[in-house]
């Protein structure tokens, strides 16, 4: 896949993290794209709404649709995030058996968009650093630099 396809679906994420934020989540969105380029899947953060701590966008998709979907469909699919997977969801993402992860900016960027709010506590740890530590060969494509201005500005003003 082309790195504007990837740019494309990326900017879809952000439009499901700005859909979050105005839900009342924090802002973070996912998508899941088929091997043939459909979207089948959208998910935002849930867990201030559905008050559930590991309510976050790649974890509630992966989540669903390792409920929809075979592990062998699954491995073909790629779901792009705005911001790199926690290791939670490096996890979540893992068990559910997607193949392809791409993110538009770093965990460590979260991290200085967030500081020490208490609503996100993220870790420094790169999502591929938790996938080499598994039996997958999970592919990971990202920071995308040139999104990187565009997923972040979906954060400004929220976070204390």
């Amino acid at each position: 896949m082309s790195k504007k396809s990837h740019e494309f679906y990326l900017e879809r994420a952000i439009e499901v993290s700005k859909e979050a934020r105005e839900s009342g989540n924090t802002p973070f969105g996912a998508i899941l794209v088929d091997k043939e380029g459909n979207i089948i899947m959208e998910q935002g953060n849930i867990e201030i709404t559905a008050k559930k701590c590991t309510g976050h966008a790649e974890a509630s998709l992966a989540e669903r649709a390792s409920h929809e979907y075979s592990k062998e469909f699954l491995w073909d699919c790629t779901l792009y995030t705005t911001a790199e997977p926690c290791c939670m969801c490096a996890g979540a993402i893992y068990w559910a058996n997607i193949g392809t992860v791409a993110y538009a900016m770093t965990e460590k960027r979260l991290l200085e968009l967030t500081g020490s709010d208490e609503q996100n506590p993220t870790f420094d740890l790169p999502c591929r650093d938790v996938f080499s530590k598994g039996q997958k060969d999970i592919t990971v494509i990202g920071p995308f630099p040139e999104l990187e201005a565009k997923a972040a500005k979906v954060h400004e003003g929220y976070w204390k």
